[in-house]
């Protein structure tokens, strides 16, 4: 089918919710697509972060089809092999005591949520600390709750009334999280980089300040790494950049290397709060979907991590040169590029694909997420395009 027989049946068949770029991928392997007429483009976004071993990872599809040729999917009233080995490999490079699958990371911060109001709740009384302090500029996903904690407005427009008990501050302002806080706080929720509202990482200093108050006033932290997590920041987990220990976890994308998966984990303070029929999905921890993220975690090594931080640094050292780049921020391979005025994120990134590229746009800079084993080569040719539209 050709390109505009595929654009003019997703206007007459799906929902309008995406302003795409006029591209229709059909195949690819690493970092580089062919869409339907056979042109090439490398992916500097890994489909938003959840490619982490590109397209046509034979791992990863050999892990998916041996486990789809044993059963497709059971559901969570039995156990499954792929579930309790991914939970296993989970708690072993994080720390945490218990997880729970689900399909996305919304859903993965909705059992954030209910984990630490029932914390509370069994701790010092039901509706006594029920409030989740969350930072602007903030992003958790779609379902009206993680529509509610999510600190930005723009996405809050037409879907009210939503949902109560969070309480937003200033990020990078340890005073403002400390005036957010009441007797009714339960926890704190952050993204250790705000990805969607332009690659904005939190200082340091901010995060372990945050992290100890939280401590001292048994406020349960949380720490939302959907798009940071699974070695996306050079760190298995963004947080062990920070020096912090979250008490809730949640993840998604990169974890699933392409299939829907997202998981909430829970340490000490968290292990034991839940029990028989407080939470539950039908999906969550498919054992399809969990084989493909086994065999994703278990190549998050020592020796990966230092490379993606190297493809990192190499990216921006040779970014920061382009003349119409004002900085680039991110750690690892996730990065956002600040342009000079003038220029806008979303006609460089048309243009980067007119060109043979695919980029990702976060506000008004333009986001790079490129799998975590593009190769030199994939860099430089996506290198060559970006310089020569950001000349």
């Amino acid at each position: 089918m050709k390109f505009e027989d595929v654009k003019i049946k997703d206007k007459q068949f799906i929902a309008p919710t995406y302003n795409r770029f006029d591209v229709a991928v059909e195949r690819g392997i690493g970092s580089t697509f062919f869409d339907v007429e056979g042109k090439k483009y490398i992916d500097f976004s890994s489909g938003i972060g959840v490619n982490a071993f590109g397209v046509n990872d034979e791992t990863w599809k050999k892990a998916v089809t041996e486990q789809l040729n044993s059963v497709q999917h059971v559901c969570n009233l039995y156990y499954t092999l792929p579930q309790v080995r991914l939970a296993q490999l989970l708690c072993e490079k994080t720390g945490a005591k218990k997880v729970f699958f689900g399909n996305s990371g919304a859903e993965a911060n909705e059992c954030a949520f209910k984990a630490a109001r029932k914390y509370s709740a069994l701790k010092y009384g039901e509706e006594k600390r029920y409030r989740i302090v969350t930072l602007k500029n903030s992003f958790h996903g779609r379902t009206l709750a993680a529509l509610s904690a999510t600190g930005q407005d723009c996405y809050h427009k037409d879907f009210g009334p939503f949902l109560d008990g969070f309480d937003y501050a200033e990020p990078n302002n340890f005073q403002s999280v400390k005036d957010a806080i009441t007797d009714k706080t339960c926890a704190v929720m952050m993204e250790l980089i705000q990805g969607e509202s332009g690659v904005r990482v939190l200082d340091k200093t901010f995060v372990k300040d945050v992290a100890e108050y939280c401590k001292q006033k048994d406020i349960l932290l949380i720490i939302d790494e959907v798009q940071t997590g699974n070695g996306r920041t050079g760190k298995v987990y963004a947080y062990q950049n920070f020096g912090i220990q979250p008490d809730i976890l949640t993840t998604a994308k990169g974890l699933g290397g392409g299939l829907p998966i997202g998981a909430c984990m829970l340490f000490d303070k968290t292990e034991t709060v839940f029990s028989f029929g407080d939470h539950a999905t039908t999906y969550g921890g498919n054992p399809v979907v969990c084989a493909g993220a086994v065999s994703v975690m278990e190549r998050l090594t020592d020796e990966l991590m230092e490379e993606v931080n190297e493809k990192g640094a190499y990216l921006i050292k040779e970014i920061s040169k382009f003349p119409a780049v004002e900085s680039v921020d991110g750690m690892g391979l996730m990065l956002g590029i600040k342009l000079k005025a003038g220029r806008t994120s979303r006609a460089v990134a048309e243009e980067c694909l007119k060109n043979g590229l695919l980029v990702l746009t976060a506000h008004e800079k333009v986001r790079l997420l490129p799998p975590l084993t593009i190769t030199k080569e994939e860099i430089d040719e996506g290198l060559k395009v970006l310089e020569g539209v950001l000349k």
